[in-house]
């Protein structure tokens, strides 16, 4: 008795110790971006590499706080992550309850057809986009990052949200339409709350792709007042020349662009699970 019990305290010691280990990894970059945007200029570069900030300098976070186009550039890629987000959500959230619910040929192929999608490479279409977008006058506007956004995020969100409506209960809608409600009703006043875990979860996701997305942002957008965070952190003066880069001012603002989708995430945290989690169970 006292083996077994023994042996599953051993175990659960080197789970923990395996969780921590992992967590530490992952959390290794964003603690030393952090370290970095406290130090000064020259002590970036001490060795032997200090692992606190001593003595802490706020210089690259004032330089950061103060500059109007990074400012213009958080609004940015907040406009266009939010506009890709709810779009993709309104589009997906339909076609993957048709998907998850209607009885039609093909669905398999098409559900496969969207996984594909969303595995395609976006520098396979970048010229030809760049092309179309100039002919359409989109470049350096915003909806030269939406459009793009919601063709690769929508096919996730269709994905996602499929697992969610094939869990609900059927006898909901049945109970509905005995009521008097039509399909879209049913949809909008039973399906969607119950949904509701799936779809905070799934916004989360496309918000923190759109958010950070940077291929797009750097190759349609050439004016300073248009670019997104990513792009602005990137183009930080003397950020092409290794000599002069100036890592402070770019850690600082790369923090400061995490934050938001830190404090999204502690904000939802009790859906994001729920979403995860949803289904788990059977019975």
């Amino acid at each position: 008795m006292s083996a077994t019990w023994l042996g599953k305290r051993v175990q659960a010691a080197l789970v923990f110790a395996l969780v921590v280990v992992i967590v530490a990894w992952c959390l290794a970059p964003f603690y030393w971006t952090v370290i970095t945007s406290l130090k000064a200029a020259n002590a970036i570069y001490y060795k032997p590499t200090t692992y606190l900030p001593d003595p802490v300098d706020l210089t690259g976070w004032i330089k950061v706080a103060t500059l109007p186009r990074f400012q213009g550039a958080l609004l940015n890629s907040a406009i266009v992550a939010s506009s890709v987000t709810v779009t993709s959500l309104s589009l997906g959230s339909i076609c993957a309850y048709a998907i998850a619910r209607l009885r039609f040929p093909g669905k398999d192929v098409i559900l496969a057809m969207v996984l594909a999608v969303s595995m395609f490479p976006g520098i396979a279409i970048i010229s030809p986009l760049y092309l179309q977008f100039r002919d359409w006058d989109l470049i350096n506007t915003k909806l030269a990052l939406i459009l793009p956004g919601v063709t690769f995020t929508l096919p996730v969100c269709i994905w996602t949200l499929v697992a969610f409506f094939r869990d609900l209960p059927r006898e909901l809608e049945e109970a509905a339409y005995v009521d008097g409600a039509s399909r879209a009703q049913t949809f909008w006043h039973v399906i969607t709350p119950l949904a509701a875990p799936g779809v905070f979860t799934t916004a989360i996701l496309l918000f923190i792709a759109s958010w950070n997305e940077f291929l797009f942002a750097r190759t349609f957008m050439s004016k300073v007042d248009q670019v997104t965070a990513p792009v602005a952190i990137a183009q930080f003066e003397g950020a092409d020349i290794a000599a002069v880069t100036p890592w402070g001012e770019i850690s600082a603002a790369a923090v400061a662009t995490t934050i938001p989708l830190v404090i999204l995430v502690l904000i939802f945290q009790r859906r994001i699970v729920a979403g995860l989690t949803s289904g788990a169970v059977k019975g």
